[in-house]
This record gives C-alpha cells, sequence and structure tokens, in this order.
C-alpha cells in the first residue's frame, strides 16, 4: 500500500513507542499485512468471527496472535486486560447489533494513555448511490446498525475516555488518485470497487480517543 492509512497516521500522531501493542477487532481485508508494512515492530493481535473470514495465508503470518471470538456474545475474558496501546475497530460495529455494548467491554482492554480508533459508515452513506462493494449503507446486507459520530463518542465519554479527534474519515491523496483508480479497476476487474468513491463521497466517520 502506497498511501498511509489514515488510522496508522493518527497512531503515529497520537502514540510515540513504535513497539505498540495493537489489537484490531475484525482484522479482515488484509489488515495485519498493512498494519505490519507501516508499523513493522509492533505486536499485532487480531480478532474475527473465524479464522477463513476475509484473510489468507499470508496475513495469519503477519498476526503475532490471532483470537477467534464472536464478538456479540459480549465474553472478552480471553483478552488481557490493561495490555493494548491501541484498540482498532475499523467497519466492525455496524455489523453488530449490540456494537455499543461491544465497545463498552472492550475498553478495559486498553492501557492507561492508550487509543481507541473507531470507523463506520456515516449516516450520511444511506443517501449514496448503490455501488458494488459498498457505497450506500444498505449495499451490504450483513449491515445492521447506523452508528453517529455523537453516539460513539458518547459512549466514549460514558466510559471516561478523552475524545482526541472525530468527523468524516477522508485522504485527499484518495480523492486525487481516483480517476486512475476507476480506469485501472474497469480494465481489471470489469467493474469499479464502491471504496474507490469512499473519501469523495465521505462514506466514512471516525472516532478516536484516549483512555
Amino acid at each position: 500500500m502506497i498511501i498511509k492509512p489514515f488510522k496508522i497516521k493518527l497512531a503515529q500522531k497520537y502514540l510515540l513507542d513504535a513497539e505498540l501493542n495493537i489489537l484490531d477487532v475484525g482484522a479482515g481485508s488484509h489488515s495485519a499485512s498493512i498494519t505490519k508494512q507501516w508499523l513493522p515492530k509492533c505486536h499485532y493481535t487480531g480478532i474475527d468471527i473465524s479464522k477463513t473470514y476475509d484473510n489468507d495465508e499470508s496475513d495469519f503470518k503477519m498476526m503475532d496472535e490471532f483470537i477467534e471470538m464472536d464478538l456479540t456474545k459480549l465474553d472478552f475474558e480471553k483478552i488481557p486486560e490493561n495490555k493494548y496501546d491501541m484498540i482498532v475497530m475499523c467497519h466492525v460495529i455496524e455489523h453488530l447489533h449490540n456494537g455499543d455494548k461491544v465497545i463498552s467491554g472492550l475498553l478495559s482492554k486498553l492501557k492507561k494513555g492508550g487509543i481507541i480508533y473507531l470507523e463506520f459508515p456515516s449516516e450520511r452513506s444511506v443517501h449514496f448511490p448503490s455501488k458494488r462493494e459498498t457505497l450506500n449503507f444498505y449495499d451490504d446486507p450483513t449491515h445492521c446498525r447506523i452508528f453517529s459520530v455523537k453516539e460513539v463518542s458518547d459512549i466514549l465519554k460514558q466510559n471516561h475516555l478523552i475524545i482526541l479527534s472525530a468527523g468524516i474519515r477522508r485522504q485527499i491523496m484518495n480523492i486525487f488518485l481516483m480517476p486512475f483508480k476507476i480506469i485501472y479497476q474497469s480494465i481489471t476487474k470489469g467493474y469499479v470497487r464502491g471504496g474507490v468513491y469512499w473519501d469523495y463521497y465521505g462514506f466514512a466517520d471516525y472516532v478516536i480517543a484516549k483512555r
């Protein structure tokens, strides 16, 4: 990946130690490989509902630890308390009917001074055009709940975290590269993935907070 992911930029902004303990909740979409590319000294623990969900063998080789878990059961005993410098939840809570309780249940796993990064489809996305691989919230049939920045921020504040930053997750470079991605994917895939348009439309919102 050429463009540094937004979550990595914020990790480097708010956390000075390169040897970070990172808990990635919902570790699909090659997240382990991408994280290790930019933070090679980190200790990466991935959580997902099964080993076969949206990962391949190369991703598992990049993980230092993997925990198989159904988050909706709210049983987090397998995860050590007060261990992690950063918890990442990218496009997870919208798939959970009790995502608010999952967030609250994981916060004790953060070290004092640790941060949590949450990213999720915006409320605005229900009005966006429908695209293959999701641009409108309802393009993904596994989406079951819409969260707002205010709701997520309130959950964190109620658990005594400090909001560091929140709003639309957008990177200008991705908007600049959008025409090239459209041409490339049209040729190589025969269609354009919805994610190509995310930054232009402002599909995703984020909240980052400190314990």
